[in-house]
């Protein structure tokens, strides 16, 4: 600070440096608002900067004024300011000299009465309503007796004890938590990333993945609540394709998430009950119905008894069956011997009758009958034959006088012909010579063939055929005897040889010369 009684200075008022006048006012300022609370609606949100501070506005009709939130003050706030609410701030006013500005530093922050917050969760509801996420039609059913159920919820509240203890009471099942915070900055965030986490989860991997899910929070105000009412939570909780039970707050609470959800209960022991039956009943109904069953099994075993009783005794008895067939065969057996001799008399009789016919007149009458045919039927032969003779000659005639003109007409066509002989010879050499090229070219693989399946290449390799005295191929010792002679094939020619047992043959045996079988006709191994 200057002299206050410079000699300099026209008057007497102090002078002070422009970095002093802001610090004074900044005290100034700081020490008449430390304490205060305004109301206005949020303008200019535009969440965390990168800093993790968070600057806007606060305004009403009238007037405006600059806001911040401290990292370490914006992290504890039960409310994530959103652009357009209407809140209750409340902080101490400072300015910032550097631009000659003054804002107000909040420590707490609330929202402006109920009545604010449900106006913004009706305008939620309704923009989300729109787009079909509370639509029944996509609503899905529950299991009724999951294997695995998913819980999101806080790991150290109540509602997690009263969910296992309700679940075992009914029905144990496997339980999967995953713990999140229930209120506060960051809830909502945690509770739509555990839903999407349960859902990415795949059948058969290390971790099961549920077959239901349950979110739950015990009772709160509105703003304790207030997590489950965020936009990511709902959405999250509308995408998920495990069936979903809502169970936030007592059953008077309603959250935007009991409308996203598949099913909504009123308390979370409530979701507990929904999502598993009781097992003593499922235990008393299917003793029940095994009892039912064993009755009606009974009970239909008795009416087909007596329906079989019913129709035996509508049958007739053996005898009464037996009676007429055994009555026939005995009619047939007595008749036999009687049918048998008149068979014998009629086929004598019909011999007889045969036998009469043959007589030496009636054989004589048919031979002359034949050969009277016969010499009519050469008769017939020879006119046909000289009706053939002379149509042979009549076509012979025509014949001399084609052979007359013929000459002059075998000159011209022989013309013809030598030229188009010619022609078919070149047109043939041609064909012949790639005929050979192709013969020569299948034959060649034939013999490449040929010559790699040839067993005398494996006689090449050291190995031999034992022939017998017939010249078929021997491939097994059974088929030899002792004393036998054989032929065995080399590579390079065959060989006689003589079979034993072992030493020499027995004195006495006589040998047998083998047959060589000529070598340039190739046998056969198979």
């Amino acid at each position: 600070m200057s002299n206050l009684f410079d000699s300099d200075s026209p008057t007497n008022l102090a002078e002070y440096s422009v970095s002093e006048l802001s610090g004074s006012i900044k005290r100034t300022v700081e020490t008449a608002f430390d304490q205060v609370r305004v109301r206005g609606e949020i303008s200019g949100y535009r969440g965390p900067h990168s800093s993790g501070h968070a600057y806007f506005a606060l305004k009403d009709d009238r007037a405006r004024i600059d806001a911040v939130i401290w990292k370490g003050t914006f992290s504890r706030l039960k409310f994530r300011p959103e652009e357009g609410m209407e809140v209750i701030a409340t902080g101490k006013v400072t300015t910032f000299p550097g631009s000659s500005k003054y804002q107000i530093v909040i420590e707490t922050l609330e929202p402006a009465g109920a009545g604010a917050l449900m106006a913004l969760i009706e305008e939620r509801k309704r923009k989300l309503g729109a787009e079909g996420l509370f639509d029944a039609a996509r609503k899905k059913r529950l299991p009724f007796m999951p294997e695995v159920i998913g819980v999101v919820t806080s790991p150290t509240g109540a509602v997690i004890r009263d969910i296992l203890h309700r679940i075992s009471d009914r029905f144990p099942v496997h339980v999967l938590v995953w713990p999140v915070k229930v209120q506060g900055e960051g809830a909502g965030d945690e509770v739509a990333n555990a839903i999407r986490g349960f859902n990415a989860l795949e059948r058969g991997g290390g971790i099961a993945r549920p077959d239901v899910l349950i979110v739950a929070r015990g009772g709160g105000s509105l703003e304790d609540l207030w997590s489950f009412n965020d936009e990511i939570v709902v959405r999250a909780a509308a995408e998920s394709q495990i069936p979903l039970i809502s169970a936030v707050g007592h059953e008077t609470d309603w959250t935007l998430i009991d409308y996203a959800a598949d099913v909504r209960a009123p308390t979370p022991t409530g979701a507990a009950e929904m999502a598993v039956p009781v097992k003593a009943e499922l235990e008393a109904q299917a003793a029940a119905l095994t009892a039912r069953l064993q009755g009606c099994m009974n009970r239909q075993m008795d009416q087909r008894r007596q329906s079989v009783r019913a129709l035996m005794r509508a049958l007739p008895s053996l005898d009464q069956l037996l009676a007429l067939p055994r009555r026939r065969f005995d009619e047939a057996a007595a008749g036999l011997g009687r049918g048998l001799a008149l068979n014998t008399i009629n086929k004598r009789r019909g011999f007889e009758r045969v036998t009469a016919h043959l007589r030496p007149d009636v054989l004589s009458n048919r031979i002359a009958e034949r050969r009277q045919l016969l010499s009519e039927r050469m008769a017939r032969a020879e006119r046909t034959v000289e009706r053939l003779l002379d149509r042979s000659k009549s076509r012979i005639d025509r014949a001399e006088a084609i052979l007359a003109s013929l000459p002059t007409r075998l000159k011209t066509q022989t013309d013809r012909g030598r030229e188009r002989l010619g022609n078919l010879t070149r047109h043939a050499d041609t064909a012949i010579r790639h005929q050979l090229t192709r013969a020569r070219a299948e034959l060649s693989a034939q013999d490449r063939v040929l010559q790699s399946l040839s067993y005398k290449n494996v006689l090449k390799r050291g190995y031999a055929v034992i022939r017998d005295e017939d010249n078929r191929p021997v491939s097994q010792a059974a088929a030899l005897s002792a004393g036998m002679g054989i032929a065995i094939e080399f590579a390079d020619g065959r060989v006689g040889a003589m079979t034993t047992e072992g030493g020499a043959p027995p004195a006495g045996a006589k040998k047998r010369s083998v047959k060589l079988a000529d070598p340039t006709k190739q046998g056969s191994l198979f």
